[in-house]
C-alpha cells in the first residue's frame, strides 16, 4: 500500500471518528434545544433542574437508556426486530462524510457526493419497514406503512429540487457547489432557486418524519408508530438516527442553498454550523406551532403541488442553463 493510500485511509478513519462524536454530542444538544424551544413557545421553563438551564438533562436521559432493559414481544421476529434499529443508524455516519464543513474539513469528497447521500439515505426507510413488520403489533405495522409511503412520495420532489442545483452548477460534488457560491446572501442559491429551496425544505419534514408530517409515529393515533415495541438502546438508536437525519438534511441545505462555510467575512466551519442550526431551529419552531396534518392531506400536498412544481422548476432550470 503506497503512502497516498495510507494517508487516505487515515483521513477516512479520523473523519469517521469525528463524525460519530459529532452525531452523539449533537443529539444530546438538540434534545435540550428542542425542549427549551418547546417550553418557550408554550410559555413554560422546560428542563431546568440538572445543570445550568437543564443542560445535563439530556445526559441523564442517555445514561438511563443505556441501562434500560431491552424488551421484545413474544411473537416478534427476533433477528429482524433487533436488526432494524442498527440498520436505521448504520448509514448515518457515511452520509456525513461528503459534507464540506469547511475548506479544510471534508472527511471524503467524491465527485458524486450528493448521489452518495441520496442513495444511502433510503436505507432508513427499509429500517422503518422492518421495525414495524417484525414487531407483530398492529400500530407498529400501520406506522411502518405510513412511513414507507410518505418517504417514497417526498423523495421525488426533494430529488427534483436537488437536481435543479446540480444542473445549475454542473456537478454533484458538494464542495464544488459551495465553492461556486459567494459569501454574501444574494450570492447564494436560495436567491437563484427560491422555489427549489421551498420544495426541499417542505420535503425534509416528510423525509425525517417531523411534525406536522410525523404520521408514522402519531402518538395520538398509533401510540408510537413503528417503534412502539422498542425500549432501551433499540429506541435510542431510532431516536439518534432521527436527530442525525435532521442535522444531515439541514447541512445539505446549507451546502446547496446557503453558501456552506462561506460568509460575508472570515469564512469557516462556524458559518456552516450557524446556518445548519438556524434551519434546525426553524424545524423545531414548525413542530411546536402547527398541528399534525391528516395523511391524505400530506400525500395530496406532495402529488398535487410539490411534484408538479418541482418538475416545472427543473425544466425551467435546464432551459435557462441551455439558453444562457
Amino acid at each position: 500500500m503506497n503512502e497516498f493510500s495510507l494517508w487516505t485511509v487515515f483521513t477516512l478513519v479520523v473523519g469517521l471518528v469525528a463524525i460519530l462524536a459529532f452525531i452523539a454530542g449533537n443529539a444530546m444538544a438538540l434534545v435540550w434545544m428542542e425542549r427549551k424551544v418547546a417550553g418557550f413557545i408554550q410559555r413554560r421553563p422546560g428542563p431546568n433542574q440538572l445543570g445550568p438551564a437543564g443542560v445535563l438533562q439530556s445526559v441523564a436521559d442517555a445514561v438511563k437508556l443505556l441501562f434500560k432493559q431491552i424488551l421484545k414481544p413474544s411473537n416478534a421476529d427476533s433477528i429482524i426486530f433487533f436488526l432494524a434499529p442498527i440498520l436505521s443508524f448504520f448509514p448515518v455516519a457515511l452520509l456525513f462524510m461528503p459534507l464540506p464543513f469547511s475548506p479544510f474539513f471534508t472527511a471524503y469528497s467524491p465527485n458524486l457526493g450528493l448521489l452518495l447521500i441520496l442513495a444511502f439515505s433510503g436505507i432508513n426507510v427499509l429500517a422503518v419497514l422492518l421495525a414495524g413488520w417484525s414487531s407483530n403489533n398492529k400500530y407498529s405495522l400501520y406506522g411502518a406503512a405510513r412511513g414507507v409511503s410518505q418517504s417514497v412520495a417526498y423523495e421525488i420532489p426533494l430529488l427534483l429540487a436537488v437536481l435543479a442545483i446540480a444542473f445549475q452548477h454542473g456537478t454533484l460534488n458538494l464542495s464544488e457547489i459551495v465553492e461556486q457560491q459567494g459569501g454574501w446572501p444574494w450570492q447564494w442559491n436560495v436567491f437563484t432557486q427560491p422555489l427549489a429551496f421551498l420544495i426541499y425544505f417542505i420535503s425534509i419534514f416528510g423525509e425525517t418524519n417531523r411534525s406536522p408530517f410525523d404520521l408514522p409515529e402519531a402518538e395520538s393515533e398509533l401510540t408510537a408508530g413503528f417503534h412502539t415495541e422498542y425500549s432501551g438502546m433499540g429506541f435510542a438508536l431510532f431516536f439518534l438516527a432521527e436527530y442525525a437525519n435532521m442535522v444531515l438534511v439541514c447541512c445539505v441545505a446549507t451546502a446547496l442553498f446557503l453558501g456552506g462555510w462561506k460568509g460575508p467575512f472570515l469564512d469557516g466551519f462556524w458559518w456552516f454550523l450557524a446556518k445548519a442550526y438556524g434551519l434546525l431551529f426553524i424545524m423545531m419552531w414548525v413542530r411546536w406551532t402547527y398541528p399534525r396534518a391528516r395523511f391524505d392531506m400530506l400525500l395530496n400536498l406532495n402529488w398535487k403541488w410539490l411534484l408538479p412544481l418541482g418538475a416545472l422548476n427543473l425544466l425551467a432550470t435546464a432551459f435557462v442553463m441551455k439558453l444562457f
